[in-house]
């Protein structure tokens, strides 16, 4: 008995006959068509691959891939290229368990976006709050009035008959601006704005509410310290700060919920923040907030420039009066001195003169001139008489 077997493996049939159709202005189902081979074995199971091809480089890209059983897939990933007027799907055939059958060739279909696509929002974002999706935008043609649509993204019967309309309108400005009514959770939001001139799909940029910056001075210090954010309770935060001091050059530093750092009480303090996403709360940051100020700027104090300048001034004047006194007193102060020979022999002839004289320079005592005393003896009976 004799086995043949192939020399090289063969490859599947690639899909034919490829169409698309638009469910709505966000979903676009791509069909096609294929011939199962004769000679391929029961236990193969066929499957389906759906790519979006990149547009700038033609090459398949990694975005949206998808596997089916069926001969049709719905896909929303349109989204991601919204800037785009078409798109290109590469489509291959897929086996399991097919004794050496190898996936097919591509195939490539182009969708084009329906028509009536303008541009009509600038600038659009959305800050999560407690309350909802708080979303507002700058109009390209304000004399229109536009309307917008949302629901959470996905190519499923479901959701594509979830599309709710923006509630409570405002307008500040130069922007306008509604709430979208959804749920804690669904940040993956599909908009569609709608005017007379045309339609647009949105990818909004959220975003969530500044943190509240509260400063405390401790002991030549200032602590600061930023609330968390009202949504996203189990997130980790980052705090992203930058302040300038005495009007000096902005310094901007990374932290967690406090931060401590030195304090200049002659200073001003700016400080301005945002949040930053953590580890998981992925994308979602918020705008810079407002400037907070602390402190005042104090002239700086004058002592020591005073003290710096008039010392030396005092110094100099003192030591030219000091010369001129010098000068001017100079034989008092500094007299001349004595030839020691001269005061020796002035010695010598004061000293035999003195000599000479010695007799006469003796101390005479005067005599004194004494009075003679008369006594008068009296009897003892007679009275004392007291002579005048």
């Amino acid at each position: 008995m004799m086995t043949l077997s192939r020399c090289h493996a063969d490859r599947l049939l690639p899909p034919t006959d490829l169409s698309y159709k638009w469910l709505d202005l966000l979903t676009v189902n791509v069909s096609w068509s294929w011939q199962r081979p004769i000679d391929l074995p029961e236990k193969c199971e066929i499957q389906y691959e759906l790519r979006l091809v990149e547009k700038e480089e033609r090459k398949e890209g990694h975005r949206c891939p998808k596997r089916t059983f069926l001969k049709n897939v719905a896909d929303s990933c349109l989204t991601k290229q919204s800037n785009s007027d078409h798109w290109t799907y590469s489509i291959h055939t897929l086996g399991h368990n097919c004794d050496g059958w190898n996936s097919s060739t591509n195939v490539t279909i182009t969708v084009k976006c329906p028509e009536g696509r303008a541009d009509l929002v600038k600038n659009f974002k959305c800050v999560l709050e407690p309350s909802g999706m708080n979303c507002s935008w700058i109009p390209v043609h304000p004399s229109h009035e536009l309307k917008l649509s949302h629901r959470v993204c996905g190519s499923s019967e479901k959701l594509r008959k979830s599309f709710k309309e923006c509630d409570r309108p405002y307008s500040t400005g130069m922007r306008n601006g509604c709430y979208l009514n959804v749920t804690v959770g669904e940040n993956n939001i599909c908009i569609v704005a709608n005017s007379k001139i045309g339609w647009s799909i949105i990818e909004p940029l959220l975003v969530i509410p500044s943190s509240k910056l509260s400063i405390r001075e401790d002991n030549h210090h200032l602590n600061l310290t930023w609330m968390p954010p009202e949504v996203g309770k189990y997130c980790s935060w980052k705090y992203n700060f930058c302040y300038t001091q005495c009007n000096g050059p902005e310094q901007c530093l990374l932290s967690s919920s406090t931060h401590r750092m030195p304090y200049d009480e002659n200073c001003l303090y700016k400080f301005r923040s945002r949040v930053l996403n953590g580890t998981h709360c992925p994308g979602m940051n918020s705008d810079w907030s407002e400037f907070v100020s602390y402190g005042v700027n104090k002239p700086p104090d004058g002592t020591l420039t005073v003290a710096v300048i008039v010392i030396p001034i005092i110094l100099c004047v003192c030591v030219i009066l000091s010369c001129y006194c010098f000068r001017r007193h100079s034989d008092i102060i500094c007299p001349n001195t004595p030839d020691p020979s001269a005061i020796f022999k002035e010695m010598v002839m004061n000293g035999n003169k003195e000599h000479k004289t010695t007799a006469e320079s003796l101390y005479t005592p005067v005599p004194e001139v004494v009075e003679p005393c008369k006594i008068t003896l009296v009897s003892a009976t007679s009275a004392l008489q007291q002579n005048f």
